[in-house]
């Protein structure tokens, strides 16, 4: 089969993963293992207010960007190399091999485990069960799981813009950072996001502790994250079309405007972006009003909202993930199966 073919199925089965599969359970995740990894690296570490801890928390990246992603190409090159002609047969008119099939659907459930989209309606139904239910305590300690800050003895408005908030702002880390860079780079480029965006999230804390150890993949996740989050309003507001939403066309300019509401440079743009596609405010009393003016979020609104961010996706992996797998990610991606397995040849 071509390999502009494969490219498009190993991110359309990664969607299909996505939805139907999900995630393996956390004793055999990988994000979960490079976690403890990098919890007994932070253990270790004596000098926190160093040029010496700049240097670890990049070598730290640098070393769970080869591990984990030297592993995963060492399983599709071998498949690749190994496998890649065996078993042959027609398929609608196209030749492939039970092995290219493999290495295919091995890619994209590798592909799937650096991004979650249809993670967003696991985790807020029981939300808006328990809210429908008049049970706000038992949403407040559900949404609790998803944010930072203090949930209990919210009142129902406050636990949906929450909802609603996590859900937009994850739009971008999530699922279409790994998405682009899958495209341009393939599985290593999605993998290199995905390893930066964790370290950020344990590491990039503003506090004496994480200051230094944190400072390079707190930076190099916004980089990273620089063009995704500014092509996100686009998609939200073109997605908001598709579903009808009167205020859609205010996605980008509401963005614009509010994006700076937020300590990261990134996350404001799909949040204000959203809230305002929605014709809702999302409030976080005490820091924030994004798209001041309109009504706190409703129960219903948990729903649209990830509808919306889930459609937002789905355009955005048409658009941009399917063109640039096909043509440049995939071909990326076997250039490093290679250039291992060349290495591996040399040294045996």
């Amino acid at each position: 089969m071509q390999l502009w073919v494969d490219g498009i199925l190993i991110v359309v089965l990664a969607m299909v993963f996505d939805r139907y599969v999900g995630d393996p359970s956390n004793t055999y995740h990988p994000l979960r293992w490079m976690g403890n990894i990098l919890q007994a690296i932070d253990n270790r570490v004596k000098s926190r207010k160093s040029y010496r801890a700049v240097l670890m928390g990049f070598l730290s990246y640098v070393f769970v960007l080869l591990l984990f992603g030297g592993v995963a190409l060492l399983v599709t090159g071998g498949i690749r190399h190994f496998l890649g002609g065996w078993c042959g047969f027609e398929l609608l008119g196209w030749s492939m091999s039970v092995g290219e099939l493999l290495w295919i659907v091995v890619s994209a459930y590798i592909l799937k485990i650096t991004f979650a989209l249809f993670a967003f309606r696991r985790f807020c139904a029981p939300i808006e069960d328990d809210l429908r239910n008049g049970d706000l305590d038992a949403a407040a300690d559900k949404t609790q799981m998803m944010v930072n800050r203090k949930m209990r003895g919210m009142d129902l408005p406050h636990i949906t813009s929450s909802c609603c908030e996590t859900i937009s702002e994850n739009l971008v880390d999530s699922v279409l950072s790994p998405l682009l860079y899958c495209g341009v780079f393939g599985l290593p480029g999605a993998i290199a996001f995905r390893c930066a965006n964790l370290m950020d999230a344990m590491w990039g804390r503003l506090n004496e502790k994480y200051k230094d150890i944190g400072h390079f993949p707190a930076r190099w996740d916004d980089v990273l994250g620089y063009i995704p989050s500014r092509l996100a309003p686009w998609f939200v507001g073109i997605a908001a079309w598709f579903m009808r939403f009167r205020s859609g066309r205010s996605a980008v300019k509401v963005a614009i405007k509010e994006h700076r509401m937020t300590p990261s440079p990134n996350s404001g743009w799909p949040m204000t972006a959203t809230a305002a596609a929605m014709g809702i405010a999302f409030e976080k009393e005490g820091v924030y009003v994004m798209n001041e003016g309109c009504p706190l979020p409703t129960v219903d609104d948990v729903r649209r909202c990830y509808h919306l961010i889930e459609l937002t996706s789905v355009i955005f992996m048409i658009v941009i993930t399917l063109p640039l797998a096909a043509f440049l990610g995939t071909h990326i991606q076997i250039i490093f199966e290679d250039f291992i397995y060349g290495i591996i040849g040399v040294l045996i």
